[in-house]
């Protein structure tokens, strides 16, 4: 210990003129020296620590430790930082606990082996580290806030930008369905004002000309425009059920009523009044083992759908030419087909048909509303029936009607 004494120069005037603390210790962890700026750190006075053990400058809870790790370094002597990757702490003489850095030099003399501590008081460092370590945790907190805010916003943009295309789709929709209906309001104008017409001129003709024929003998001309004037007046009959039609089933007041009625009635009545549509050599070929089937379905709504295919066949058909209506009954379901040989649906239109007021081209000067066929597709599928075609461009169509039977009387 005497080495390190005061009155040697050569320690005393190295000690002192570096900043840190040097605490020397020997082999047992007893202090043999200091220098001013430890016993600064460490509140002692000048040579107070000499002799005392190291322990005097460690919390109590790392004296055990210590110890034990004292020892290994001392066997595996190297210089090192000591606690690498823990926090240090001092004991100051009043008592009092603060944070310190030390590194460790082992050396050895005279045959004694020491080991030189460089003590800093990172007490200072530590308030800094903790300031600059709440300032980042502070700035993380607002970065959160204003990341949770901007990711908030952003949602809120995103949410008023849909609702603007939204209603922006919806504002397109509707001036769309308005032009639509602009559209179809002049079509229809123009299609009811053509329609009506070419009847009542013909109703107007036939009048005139049947006032004119007061012979008797010209009883048979004055029968052909009576009867010229009768059609006329079905047509235009028909056009203002379908008419009447669509506004009920566009409104939802179409209402149905089912009866049980022999199925060959409805038949007989449909090929009687198309019988006097017929064209010159047209025939049409009656349905087979019909007579004996009584149904329970709504009377009316049948003789609509079947007249309004059968006038079609007729109408789209060339003179000379046969059309087939067909009956099949199987599992509860009655289809009712009518077969043409006329000028056939244009595949390109065929999606369209059922579509309203649409015509194909192949049929733009001929009579007719355009109405028919969708009347027919949406009173049968309000009955829990459907249609289905299948047509070639002047070879023909084939319609095909299917609807539920809940009672049918076979004798």
């Amino acid at each position: 210990m005497k080495v390190f004494e005061k009155n040697n120069n050569i320690f005393k005037l190295l000690s002192e003129a570096i900043s840190e603390g040097i605490i020397v210790v020997n082999e047992n962890q007893v202090i043999v020296a200091t220098n001013g700026s430890a016993n600064d750190i460490f509140g002692y006075e000048t040579d107070e620590l000499i002799g005392k053990s190291l322990n005097i400058l460690i919390p109590k809870k790392h004296h055990t430790s210590h110890k034990s790790h004292f020892k290994g370094f001392v066997n595996h002597s190297e210089k090192r930082h000591m606690g690498a990757g823990r926090d240090l702490y001092g004991i100051r003489k009043n008592g009092s606990m603060f944070p310190v850095e030390a590194g460790l030099n082992p050396f050895a003399i005279y045959g004694n082996n020491y080991v030189m501590a460089l003590v800093i008081d990172i007490t200072l460092r530590k308030k800094q580290e903790e300031q600059i370590q709440d300032l980042n945790a502070r700035l993380e907190q607002r970065i959160e806030a204003r990341t949770e805010e901007l990711h908030h916003t952003i949602q809120e943009l995103q949410e008023e930008v849909a609702l603007r295309m939204e209603a922006e789709a919806k504002t397109k929709e509707s001036l769309k369905k308005e032009r639509d209906l602009n559209e179809l309001k002049t079509k229809f104008l123009s299609l009811v004002s053509h329609e009506f017409k070419t009847p009542l001129s013909g109703i107007l003709t036939s009048a005139t000309l049947t006032g004119k024929y007061k012979e008797t003998e010209q009883q048979e001309k004055r029968e052909k425009h009576l009867d010229t004037i009768k059609n006329k007046v079905k047509y235009l009959d028909n056009i203002l059920n379908d008419f009447l039609s669509i506004e009920r089933l566009e409104t939802g007041k179409a209402t149905y009523k089912f009866s049980q009625f022999p199925l060959s009635k409805v038949i007989n009545e449909v090929v009687y009044d198309a019988n006097m549509l017929l064209k010159d050599g047209q025939r049409i070929n009656y349905p087979k083992d019909i007579d004996e089937y009584v149904i329970e379905f709504d009377e009316k709504i049948l003789e609509l759908v079947l007249s309004n295919l059968m006038n079609n066949a007729i109408k789209y058909s060339g003179e000379h030419t046969t059309i087939d209506l067909q009956v099949y009954y199987e599992n509860n379901i009655l289809t009712i087909t009518i077969i043409d040989q006329g000028r056939g649906i244009p595949e390109k239109e065929q999606n369209f048909i059922f579509k309203r007021y649409f015509r194909a081209e192949n049929a733009l000067l001929d009579q007719g509303t355009g109405i028919g066929l969708n009347i027919v597709k949406s009173h049968l599928e309000n009955l829990g029936g459907s249609i289905t075609f299948t047509s070639k461009e002047n070879e023909g169509s084939t319609f095909s009607i299917t609807i539920p039977i809940t009672h049918t009387d076979k004798s």
